[in-house]
């Protein structure tokens, strides 16, 4: 699917709840560092400190992060996922001493519906590494949150 593919049709309503998949470029890992996770786990604490979004839940895997969240409306959601994109790649590659693109171009968002159960979408979410293998239980896995658990 084209990054214009993902485009159409997308809408940006205040007090929405969106489920939001960002890759990183090339699927590479690069959040299997515990100490680069956690840059990308700040930047999402700072966007809901400063009220852009309300996190629901949210796993982030090795080379993808799947975040819950209800848009508060000062900023519509291609705009706060440019500056989360944005803040976290330039981190990321200051901690790196590198240069270049972190994460893909565009992302997956799917405004949820009202007859749609936000719990059972956040237990997908922190399953997340479970079905990947990488945990057996979610407790073990330590880069998720979710405000129900």
């Amino acid at each position: 699917m084209t990054y214009n593919d993902l485009c159409k049709g997308r809408d940006s309503c205040k007090d929405r709840i969106y489920f939001i998949t960002a890759t990183t470029h090339d699927r590479i890992p690069c959040f299997s560092d515990l100490f680069i996770a956690r840059k990308i786990v700040l930047e999402m604490r700072r966007l809901h400190d400063l009220n852009l979004v309300q996190s629901l839940a949210w796993v982030l895997m090795p080379d993808h992060l799947h975040w819950l969240f209800q848009l508060s409306g000062k900023d519509d959601l291609p705009s706060v996922m440019k500056k989360f994109k944005g803040r976290t790649a330039r981190l990321l590659n200051l901690q790196l001493n590198r240069n270049g693109q972190i994460w893909q171009k565009g992302f997956y968002d799917h405004a949820l519906r009202k007859d749609e159960d936000i719990r059972e979408i956040a237990s997908y979410i922190v399953a997340n590494p479970i079905r990947a293998g990488l945990v057996e239980t979610v407790g073990e896995y330590p880069l998720w949150d979710a405000i129900w658990w």
